[in-house]
């Protein structure tokens, strides 16, 4: 079930970013004036921009009748990161909050990606289907895109354990204290995401380096986008004749870091927990 869940979340994903980019559809902003407002469609159109939203939504009610029915001795798992409530599927409602929530935490490490690559600035020609779906939130400042992702993670979970804890999904909050102190670890722990863009960003750097793959924009921006991750590496000599290593000290420095950061550090004279660990330990 999970591989049908994480399907039915790219296709409600694949609707959300037709609802956001079908506005920058040229034959949608005819204008008398120039050569595309002259153009009209060959067929009316049939579909408005509102039209996706009520297709996610009925996708997502749909999904969770489905598993009610289904599956109806499940438990579904939500993926936050430290923490993964529950949802027992003979419950409707508890699959309605589900499914909602699920597509919510697909959505939301897709638009953390997409910070990413706006700190990035790759060339503009890849960089545009970045621009679409950010909006202004991609010409803020670089300290500001940084710091969004917790704000608002720690914003959610505060909202989202209020309402998981009232419907006994997971124990209620001894104060809000606590909870605060929950949604501090869970938006730190949100930074991890940044480690699979990256890590494909450097192996595509890495395969793209050895073997040709053609002309295509594409492989520049990927060139571009990691050459600014691996900038911090450039004053170590990692270079062996024509075999430079910097991609795979970077993929072994962000995975070791990622772990660390996730899992802590235990050895015989001291324990450095990790956010996992922090976790467990509330409160502080």
């Amino acid at each position: 079930m999970g591989i049908v869940d994480f399907i039915l979340n790219l296709a409600g994903l694949l609707l959300w970013l037709n609802w956001r980019s079908i506005r920058f559809d040229p034959l949608t902003k005819r204008l008398p004036a120039t050569l595309m407002g002259t153009l009209r469609p060959a067929s009316p159109a049939k579909f408005r921009r509102w039209h996706l939203l009520v297709f996610l939504g009925g996708l997502l009610l749909l999904r969770a009748a489905v598993y009610h029915w289904i599956a109806p001795l499940w438990v579904f798992k939500l993926d936050c990161g430290v923490v993964a409530p529950p949802f027992r599927s003979d419950s409707l409602g508890g699959m309605l909050l589900f499914s909602f929530l699920s597509f919510g935490v697909t959505l939301g490490i897709f638009y953390v990606v997409l910070l990413l690559l706006s700190l990035l600035q790759g060339p503009e020609t890849i960089h545009r289907l970045v621009k679409i779906p950010l909006g202004r939130v991609d010409r803020w400042s670089a300290p500001v895109k940084i710091i969004l992702p917790f704000f608002i993670a720690a914003f959610a979970w505060i909202v989202l354990g209020e309402v998981l804890g009232r419907a006994q999904i997971l124990p209620p909050a001894q104060s809000m204290t606590l909870r605060v102190e929950q949604s501090v670890v869970i938006a730190l722990g949100v930074y991890l995401v940044w480690k699979f863009p990256i890590a494909l960003l450097l192996v595509l750097h890495l395969l793209n380096s050895y073997l040709y793959f053609g002309q295509h924009p594409i492989w520049n921006y990927i060139n571009t986008v990691a050459q600014k991750l691996l900038s911090l590496l450039q004053k170590i000599p990692l270079r062996a004749g024509r075999v430079d290593f910097a991609p795979v000290v970077g993929l072994v420095i962000i995975f070791l870091a990622a772990h660390f950061i996730e899992s802590g550090i235990k050895t015989r004279f001291f324990n450095i927990p990790g956010l996992v660990g922090l976790y467990r330990m509330l409160p502080l």
